[in-house]
């Protein structure tokens, strides 16, 4: 995972703000090389071992409600490239222009099937082509829909160095949001003016803090996670980033 030369970021990337964190990735370049060789191991082992899961859930999801498989809404990933990213598809079908682009509570978008592969993150399985094919890696920014990287602050396109991830210790914290934005009189709005910054404060540590140990350690915290432990908020009350 060879780190771009800052000539060649993109100009919105060539600030201050993002060379801070760009220096400290420029020092850890064998743990990007292991981050890249770990990406691609374990999501062809995944894909492997969890085909038979992957192919009962795309059954379960076909006969569900029609409108296909997989849902393969734009995203965007390291440097501002916009890829389409692969999710079981848990909604019905336009979903995304029935309301806003983020779920919240009881969405009645939401499928039955849908409801069940959230709940424990199943929907998230096909991601690991987009881990194989280098758009995503398994602990990184969770990518967002290009709407909101537009108006991203000049510090939270550093996050954009590395390509997005299936989990992040952000994800982790907000696994809830959809029950935060519940009561929303405007999701779009809350979302990009409290929950996004929310996440970001963690996105930004962990770019500072990056080790591949730190990494295990979220994927570890992940799968805790998946099975009920709770993991609280400490950066909006006060924790030094």
């Amino acid at each position: 995972m060879p780190l771009k030369k800052w000539e060649a970021l993109p100009p919105q990337m060539r600030t201050p703000q993002v060379r801070a964190y760009y220096d400290v990735l420029a020092g850890k370049r064998a743990a990007l090389w292991w981050k890249r060789a770990f990406d691609v191991t374990f999501s062809l082992l995944g894909l492997v071992l969890l085909s038979p899961l992957m192919l009962a859930v795309a059954l379960a999801v076909a006969l569900d409600s029609p409108g296909g498989v997989f849902y393969r809404q734009v995203r965007v990933t390291a440097y501002g490239k916009e890829f389409r990213i692969h999710k079981f598809r848990t909604m019905v079908a336009r979903a995304d222009q029935m309301g806003a682009q983020v779920t919240v509570g009881e969405d009645s978008r939401i499928t039955i099937t849908g409801r069940l592969l959230r709940g424990c993150r199943l929907d998230e399985l096909p991601q690991l082509l987009d881990v194989l094919a280098g758009d995503m890696t398994f602990v990184g920014t969770r990518p967002e829909v290009p709407a909101y990287v537009a108006r991203y602050t000049p510090e939270m396109w550093a996050t954009l160095l590395l390509p997005a991830g299936i989990t992040s210790e952000a994800s982790i914290r907000y696994k809830d949001e959809a029950k935060l934005l519940a009561q929303s009189g405007n999701v779009d709005r809350d979302y990009e003016t409290i929950i996004l910054p929310a996440k970001m404060r963690y996105n930004l540590r962990s770019l500072r803090q990056f080790s591949p140990g730190g990494e295990l350690a979220t994927l570890m915290r992940t799968a805790a996670a998946v099975l009920g432990r709770e993991y609280p908020d400490t950066l909006s009350s006060g924790e030094p980033v």
